[in-house]
């Protein structure tokens, strides 16, 4: 039965043993092959087998004896495949039993080295013993000359073999690797004899006695900061994995999962032609090569040839994992580098940024930003015809409750003509319904922000001059998107968390984000300056004239009998006769006028 995935409090994300992996299975995959060309059909024991992953069409087996939803759940006893919806190719997964163990190249050779830091060896020294190009000491025995983890070249390990009274144990490949890690972990299972199922992990003592080593090091490693350092790195590891009930052998792949054959298709093109995922390629190699080196095992081949094979098979899998972390790059017919499972993941274009968090929107728009003098910190000027799309459904929905139309595609024509009614009812509707303005690129908070949209003509979305340091934006041509809130809350979290006005302070700093330049500073300096000359009635027109309250200099200003710049005296707000510019009178009503609207 299906399990829910509905409802969950928390993915994890960690190392699956081989256990794990054969659990996650429906079957294996033994043959490279992937559809017959002549039937178009799977193939049997192929990487898109339906027996293994289910089948292509809905509702019938591969043999065509049971078709139909009334046989759902029967497994057809001719062909061997469960009579089920096609859509189980995209989650059922397969696995291939891997001839050799292959080490994981993520671990091996990520930054740092995860092998490399849990066993204290160096990736350059991993990599030869991976790679089979030197030997390992697994065990010293009575050899004084040698000690564990020792690495010995072909002709050092031949020259140790010549003294008969030497007993020690070396190893190769990844295969030495784990034995390494399971005498470092020492890790015990509820059935350690079954190879096959060895059941739960219970513990990892091998390693709680090495957390206990190493904190005892680093209590008395002093000196040097790049040991101490060194120790707590490893420290944190050889803990994260008993906090985890991690088997570090479980880095050391026996059995490798097949993904689901629908997330790596094959189609054909138009000239019969067929487009397939590279994937399949590199899935290809590894079994090509695993099948291989289970023949030549079986014919009890020479070590020489069996040990290449193996490196060839670890370095198919690690192309598959990984393709380019590690020697030549494999590449496709037309010499482009395959895409592995690590470039599919990662990256903006990647599984998780691109399909998973990347969404495409609609109710959105994008045009260019020129500046809007005239509005208030909190508005943005939308074009109209902008409006009227992204509103659609709004203004759709005020037509039919008002019984001005009778349904949506009426509703619809009626917009297309923008009749008066239409253009009245957009304006009630964007009445304190922000929208979302966004630069890209969004580098930080204030990066996307929320407006009460003002209609205006033209196609450009007006923007107040204040806001630009935060979207570091300038009108040189710079574009912005739109975005409509649909839903109320989400329009009442606009207006409360992301409207500009509420947005006064960067939050990295505090610091104020608008802060007046350029113009608006040379805008109040011109305002408030006294020129040469001010206070003389040739130079200045009014110069010197007396006025009984800052009301009747402003008319004064106004009606052209003083300049901007004349020296005057006014009676103030509280009644003392002051010697200002009429300029000096605008700046503080605005000034006084905004303090008092704060207050």
């Amino acid at each position: 039965m299906a399990t829910s995935i509905d409802r969950f409090d928390y993915i994890k994300i960690g190392i699956a043993s081989p256990e794990r992996i054969l659990s996650w299975s429906h079957g294996e995959v033994t043959k490279p092959e992937t559809i017959n060309y002549r039937t178009l059909k799977p193939e049997k024991d192929g990487l898109f087998c339906e027996r293994i992953f289910g089948p292509s069409k809905d509702w019938e087996c591969y043999c065509g004896k049971y078709k139909r939803v009334r046989h759902r759940g029967i497994t057809c006893e001719r062909c061997g495949v469960e009579v089920t919806d096609s859509k189980v190719r995209r989650h059922r997964m397969g696995h291939i039993k891997l001839a050799s163990s292959v080490t994981h190249i993520w671990f091996l050779k990520g930054i740092p080295s995860y092998i490399g830091l849990l066993l204290d060896l160096p990736l350059r020294d991993l990599e030869q013993v991976v790679y089979f190009n030197a030997y390992i000491v697994t065990n010293a025995g009575n050899a004084p000359e040698l000690h564990k983890y020792q690495l010995l070249s072909e002709e050092e390990y031949e020259r140790s073999l010549d003294d008969p009274s030497l007993q020690f144990d070396v190893g190769i490949g990844a295969e030495a690797i784990k034995q390494l890690l399971h005498e470092l972990a020492k890790p015990t299972y509820e059935r350690p004899d079954n190879k096959d199922d060895r059941g739960r992990l219970l513990d990892l003592p091998g390693l709680k006695d090495l957390s206990k080593q190493l904190r005892e090091e680093l209590a008395m490693a002093t000196g040097s900061q790049q040991k101490r350092a060194k120790i707590i790195k490893r420290l944190r590891l050889v803990e994260a994995l008993i906090n985890s009930h991690t088997d570090p052998t479980w880095v050391v792949l026996d059995n490798l999962p097949v993904t689901p054959p629908d997330l790596r298709p094959m189609v054909q093109l138009d000239g019969g032609r067929f487009a397939t995922s590279d994937l399949n390629d590199l899935y290809r190699r590894v079994i090509n090569r695993n099948n291989r080196l289970a023949r030549l095992l079986e014919m009890g081949a020479p070590e020489i040839i069996v040990r290449n094979e193996k490196r060839m098979l670890q370095e198919a899998v690690d192309a598959l994992i990984d393709n380019g972390r590690r020697g030549r790059v494999v590449v496709g017919p037309n010499n482009r580098p395959l895409k592995s499972l690590s470039n599919i993941i990662e990256g903006k274009q990647g599984r998780f940024r691109q399909n998973l968090l990347g969404k495409r929107v609609d109710y959105s728009g994008r045009s260019v930003i020129v500046v809007g003098p005239s509005l208030k910190l909190h508005q943005c000027g939308l074009p109209r015809e902008m409006a009227l799309e992204l509103f659609k459904p709004f203004v759709i929905n005020k037509l039919i409750e008002r019984q001005i139309v009778q349904n949506i595609k009426s509703a619809k024509k009626q917009i297309e003509k923008g009749s008066a009614v239409v253009w009245e009812i957009l304006e009630e509707v964007i009445q304190g319904h922000p929208v979302l303005l966004n630069r890209a690129p969004t580098l930080h908070r204030l990066g996307i922000q929320a407006f009460e949209p003002v209609l205006v003509e033209g196609r450009a979305i007006q923007l107040h001059p204040l806001v630009c340091s935060a979207f570091n934006a300038d009108f040189d041509g710079d574009q912005m998107a739109v975005h409509v809130p649909l839903s109320v809350e989400a329009q009442a979290e606009a207006h409360m968390l992301m409207l500009a006005s509420n947005n006064i302070l960067l939050p990295a700093t505090g610091r104020p984000t608008v802060t007046p330049t350029q113009d608006m500073v040379l805008g109040i300096y011109y305002l408030t300056i006294e020129k040469p000359g001010s206070d003389d009635p040739k130079v200045c027109r009014g110069a010197g004239m007396r006025f009984v309250s800052l009301s009747d200099a402003r008319s004064a200003y106004d009606a052209g009998v003083v300049d901007l710049h004349a020296k005057i005296k006014v009676r103030d707000v509280d009644g003392q006769t002051i010697e200002t510019t009429p300029g000096r009178i605008i700046f503080n009503e605005v000034v006084r006028g905004a303090i008092a609207s704060v207050n």
